[in-house]
């Protein structure tokens, strides 16, 4: 069984900086190889992805989000966050930690098998 808790989100003004972390809580038997990573959603639209990273440090970014955003990992900690600078406002929604047991999961939301409750993440003036 896999919980991930998501923390960090907030109001921040155009221009602007935030850092969400997610911490994965494991019970059982799981692999050691995994992708975590974070899509974003807003009312009435589908999730998207935002970023992501494997076990073994391979990184994507959407096209919006390359050049301000940076994803990183703690294998030991079970651990990912996303550092937000030179926030707009169409970064604004709900964002959601990921987690999936495999490599080259891609983009798609219907990839990964858990989902953290959210975070919600206002860029306004």
């Amino acid at each position: 069984q896999v919980q991930l808790t998501e923390s960090g989100g907030g109001l921040v003004q155009p221009g602007g900086s935030l850092k969400l972390s997610c911490v994965a809580s494991e019970s059982g038997w799981t692999y050691s190889r995994y992708t975590m990573g974070w899509f974003r959603q807003v009312p009435g639209k589908e999730r998207t992805f935002v970023a992501s990273i494997e076990s073994g440090g391979r990184t994507r970014y959407a096209d919006s989000v390359k050049g301000r955003f940076t994803i990183s990992g703690d294998n030991a900690q079970k651990m990912v966050t996303l550092q937000m600078n030179d926030l707009k406002a169409d970064d604004s929604g709900v964002y959601y930690c990921v987690k999936d047991f495999n490599f080259r999961v891609g983009t798609n939301p219907a990839n990964y098998e858990h989902w953290g409750q959210g975070t919600q993440v206002t860029v306004s003036s």
